[in-house]
């Protein structure tokens, strides 16, 4: 065995997402429904160890908030499964907030074919990192997420160490504790959540924890630029049918109005569900929804303390 090959095995074998849980080691003799028990037992451990990390969390999303006022860029740079979620959180985003699509992009190792295909050996160098966020022309208004469950992968650390040298902000989120980290970020989240279900199968209960995680800071970032009301996405592009009714319904329940109505409504506002929703609520056109929003940064609230001021 190379001395490189033995730092590795060392280094892994200390890891907690490669050691072996002690509570189902006998899963191979399980039935069906013994085995979905445990890992459902194994699951309800994760958001527990989530709730402890809620003010590093609140960080991110200030990063993230901030980043996205100065026309900056949330970029999520992982390999494996990490990268996966990465992508997905990205791709989640303009349907649902009629965020630009690329507000927030998702990196892997390997490249798009690895969102299909693994490309594992693409995340052993550090260098790959950098040059994908190179190729992505990095800014130093972006905020860089790193996700890796084991907290060592090489892919991910060049990525992060590409961005502290832009001078961006950055973010990690790992599935191990904090002291087995070795590179140094803006905000680390770690969620020490265990051995896995089956050793090493991270695709299980750290792939739920980053999920988790990655949906509070593109959620709540999403928030706090007005993007929801109450708790209503209201800011949804309309890019299929499902959406399109949605949105009726939205302007249904908050305008007590019919769906004929919401129809027309949506159609005057050109299918922008805020324009449509200030129109109705405000009892005013267009031209008129659109200032308010614009002079409210998009809060619907701001808009309509404006209108019945």
């Amino acid at each position: 065995m190379e001395k490189n090959d033995q730092q590795l095995f060392t280094q892994l074998k200390k890891l907690d997402t490669e050691q072996r849980n002690k509570s189902t080691r006998e899963i191979d003799l399980a039935d069906s429904l013994e085995i979905a028990r445990l890992i459902n037992a194994e699951d309800q451990k994760v958001a527990k160890e989530v709730e402890k990390k809620l003010e590093e969390i609140a960080k991110a999303i200030d990063l993230v908030k901030e980043a996205f006022d100065a026309g900056g860029r949330l970029i999520y740079a992982g390999a494996g499964t990490s990268g996966r979620l990465g992508i997905l959180d990205a791709a989640e985003c303009p349907p649902t907030f009629g965020s630009d699509p690329s507000q927030v992009i998702g990196l892997i190792a390997g490249g798009k074919e690895a969102v299909f295909e693994a490309q594992e050996n693409a995340e052993d160098f550090e260098e790959n990192g950098r040059q994908a966020l190179q190729e992505a022309e990095l800014s130093p208004n972006d905020v860089v997420c790193g996700l890796a469950a084991s907290g060592r992968t090489p892919y991910v650390h060049g990525a992060l160490k590409e961005a502290d040298d832009m001078g961006c902000y950055t973010i990690f989120v790992t599935t191990v504790p904090g002291n087995q980290i070795t590179i140094g970020v803006d905000v680390l989240i770690d969620i020490p959540v265990g051995p896995e279900v089956i050793m090493g199968s991270t695709r299980m209960k750290s792939a739920t924890a980053q999920k988790m995680v990655l949906n509070m800071i593109t959620t709540g970032a999403n928030i706090r630029r007005g993007k929801v009301y109450e708790n209503v996405m209201v800011d949804l592009q309309l890019s299929n049918q499902k959406l399109h009714e949605r949105s009726k319904r939205i302007l249904m329940t908050f305008a007590d109005i019919d769906y004929q109505e919401a129809e027309k409504y949506l159609k005057a506002a050109d299918g922008h569900v805020k324009t449509a929703l200030l129109m109705v609520l405000g009892d005013i056109d267009k031209k008129e929804a659109q200032k308010k929003l614009e002079e409210s940064n998009g809060f619907i609230r701001k808009a309509l303390q404006k209108i019945n001021s």
